[in-house]
């Protein structure tokens, strides 16, 4: 995909994505709530918070997964090739993501630690924000001297392109958040963020 028609898409996303915003505030609220308690969320909690990640015309025929101590559970079955997965309720702040197929077997690839397959690129919302992250080591959990933490907020992701597709855009360890940037450049793992405003 070329930078031409990558930028007019995304715009496109974030358009629709803006739409989707009401009442999400809310819905944020009580699920701090819950994580500050210690509650576990029921699967309609963890579906509801799925659906946040994405626009309502794809959240509601996406399938719902969430990682429980068996591996991946299916909540919804969906008819849309997207699946939605819940806030992670071991982070700080709310991070559900929604993705097509392909970005789906590249966040597999990820949490297995293996080589995504390059070239089948994949698209995913973000559209509630993601916790904190560095910006150059996949696999940080807390913010240290030189892993590059940054904040992220609603954006959407294009993952698994050719090399020269991220080339395009700024790789910066601290990037400017509010523009289109590379994430963990010069990684396998290396991805397009596009902030939603």
């Amino acid at each position: 995909m070329k930078r031409s028609i990558a930028i007019p898409l995304l715009v496109l996303c974030a358009a629709t994505a803006v739409a989707g915003e009401k009442g999400k505030a809310a819905d944020t609220i009580h699920a701090d709530k819950n994580k500050m308690e210690g509650k576990a969320p029921s699967d309609a909690d963890l579906i509801a918070s799925a659906m946040k990640a994405a626009p309502a015309s794809v959240a509601k025929g996406a399938t719902v997964v969430a990682m429980d101590g068996n591996g991946m559970r299916t909540l919804r079955k969906g008819s849309n090739g997207f699946s939605c997965m819940p806030d992670n309720p071991a982070t700080p702040g709310p991070d559900p993501m929604c993705m097509d197929a392909n970005a789906m077997a590249w966040i597999q690839a990820y949490m297995d630690h293996k080589d995504p397959a390059v070239g089948k690129v994949g698209f995913m919302y973000m559209l509630a924000g993601g916790t904190d992250a560095s910006n150059t080591d996949p696999y940080a959990t807390k913010p240290e001297a030189g892993n590059h933490w940054i904040k992220t907020g609603p954006h959407v992701m294009v993952v698994g392109a050719d090399a020269a597709f991220y080339d395009t855009y700024p790789k910066s360890p601290d990037p400017d958040t509010s523009q289109p940037y590379v994430m963990w450049a010069g990684t396998k793992y290396q991805h397009l963020m596009a902030p939603v405003h």
